[in-house]
């Protein structure tokens, strides 16, 4: 193999598509029946912990761009798992929730989610798992700036960017790290 070649393969950039890659056909391989993509989960997940969450809000709490965001509603509203509509507070911003069906949906989810988690996580033991998570967290931390679309966690009124030390934001924050 050409020593070109094996320089892409080697670079960070390639190796996380490739994982990106992975992670998604080992999602919707075990989500197969209920037709979920791992997009859609991220989707339903964070609206079942924020109801009526703002159409921007929720592509900032996923890293999703606008356009994304809006492709993944319009996908989920056809099959009757959320509803958008005006929200309460400002009638020009748009308000998502799931309905009953999306919260079923999202409870069949868990188990499927989770083994695809597994066999992902497979490769690696445990303190593996852990520094490799804790990897990613730092290198997304850091060049979070970099990013073409935000990272905003929910109730989070900055940019994730944490100290070296400090883990990423991942949940509901209050304050700053």
């Amino acid at each position: 193999m050409p020593s070109s070649l094996s320089r892409l393969y080697a670079r960070p950039g390639f190796l996380l598509r490739r994982a990106h890659q992975i992670s998604a056909a080992v999602f919707e391989d075990a989500c197969r029946d209920l037709g979920l993509t791992p997009a859609q989960f991220g989707v339903l997940t964070v609206l079942q912990a924020h109801p009526g969450m703002g159409q921007s809000s929720l592509a900032r709490a996923l890293g999703f761009d606008k356009v994304t965001v809006l492709r993944v509603l319009r996908g989920l509203q056809a099959r009757g798992f959320v509803t958008r509509g005006p929200a309460e507070e400002n009638r020009r911003n748009v308000s998502v929730s799931l309905t009953a069906e999306g919260e079923l949906l999202l409870q069949q989810a868990q188990k499927p989610a989770e083994k695809a988690y597994k066999r992902l996580m497979a490769p690696l033991d445990k303190q593996q798992q852990e520094q490799l998570l804790e990897l990613l967290q730092l290198l997304t931390g850091e060049l979070e700036e970099e990013a073409r679309a935000a990272f905003v966690p929910p109730r989070c009124q900055f940019r994730v960017r944490p100290r070296k030390s400090a883990p990423v934001c991942l949940v509901a924050c209050r304050t700053r790290p």
